[in-house]
């Protein structure tokens, strides 16, 4: 079935399936139309319509054999048409691989610690501009008191299907929220500035994205080989970096190693790691984690161990290098 809408200026939609049916249907109250009765259909099959509303042209796949049919939200109200909202027509039964990561929003509103301006950022390029490390974005106290917040509203467990499925095997916990004052400010901490003189495809840096995702790895749990994938936001606006900040990790924590290193960390880096493990207690110690990068046919590009307080920067989209996050063996990781 389609669902049509009047539009606001009372213009008729024009549709045709296949290039040879044409359905005049006067703008009005909203129609349900049966693609059978239009076609002259008596099996189901997929048909392509090309649509023209408001002098845009929109091509749409119809499965007729189905009950509903989709549109995106963006993309209809582009097109000023009245549709039900997919969330109220469907409800999601895929068990704990699909549940919904806790959304704060929905309680009472949740006081994030204040993130401070920094300055003096101690940048490391792992890889061009395409990854960067930055040292010390959170304080010690910014990520503990951040910590503290996000266990105090719960996570929830995030699962996938397996490679088998064509999904990255994954396995950690998940808060996510829309928090557009909280990304401000941790884009004012030094971000900002940073990224001042970046330029994309003629593009500057404006902000981040305000939907923002803490992760927890327990023992065991981690996030197989994958990508990531950039975000329109409307207006202009596209996203074409990730910002990784650890919340957990020894302070400091021990240097990325990129395939430019020398194979071993030298003596006295091991020394500076081996005295940072022996200042923590040993309950919070984290060992495993590390986020690590891959090249064409799989070559190690850079391997980066979690850093309490440090930011990862790294290129994502069409450019994105495939990435896991490796299963953490002692402690808990909070990227």
């Amino acid at each position: 079935m389609i669902l049509l809408g009047h539009d606001r200026d009372n213009d008729p939609v024009h549709f045709a399936a296949n290039n040879c049916l044409h359905a005049i249907i006067d703008s009005g109250e909203d129609l349900e139309v049966s693609l059978h009765i239009l076609t002259n259909a008596t099996n189901p099959s997929i048909f392509r319509i090309t649509a023209t509303h408001c002098n845009v042209l929109v091509e749409i796949l119809i499965d007729t054999g189905s009950h509903n049919n989709f549109i995106q939200e963006g993309l209809a109200e582009k097109l000023r048409l009245n549709c039900i909202s997919s969330k109220s027509k469907m409800k999601r039964k895929m068990g704990d691989r699909r549940k919904p990561a806790h959304d704060s929003n929905k309680k009472t509103k949740i006081e994030w610690p204040t993130v401070k301006p920094k300055s003096d950022l101690q940048i490391t390029r792992l890889k061009d501009d395409d990854l960067i490390t930055i040292q010390n974005y959170f304080t010690s106290a910014e990520s503990k008191a951040i910590i503290k917040v996000a266990e105090s509203i719960g996570f929830a467990h995030q699962g996938s299907l397996g490679p088998a499925k064509g999904e990255a095997y994954r396995d950690n916990d998940r808060i996510s929220f829309s928090d557009p004052i909280l990304a401000e400010a941790i884009w004012q901490s030094g971000l900002q500035q940073f990224l001042s003189d970046f330029r994309i495809q003629g593009k500057v840096a404006v902000g981040l994205n305000p939907n923002i995702r803490l992760y927890r790895y327990t023992v065991g749990q981690r996030f197989g080989q994958h990508i990531d994938e950039s975000v329109y936001l409307g207006e202009g606006r596209r996203t074409y970096y990730t910002l990784l900040i650890y919340l957990s990790g020894a302070p400091g924590g021990t240097k990325a190693k990129s395939k430019n290193d020398e194979n071993g960390a030298p003596s006295k880096l091991k020394a500076r790691a081996k005295n940072n493990e022996l200042l923590q207690d040993s309950s919070d110690v984290l060992v495993g984690g590390e986020t690590v990068f891959y090249g064409p046919r799989n070559a190690l590009v850079a391997e980066v161990p979690p850093a309490e307080g440090m930011a990862l920067l790294h290129v994502h989209g069409s450019k994105c290098m495939l990435h896991e996050a490796r299963s953490v063996s002692k402690g808990v990781n909070h990227p």
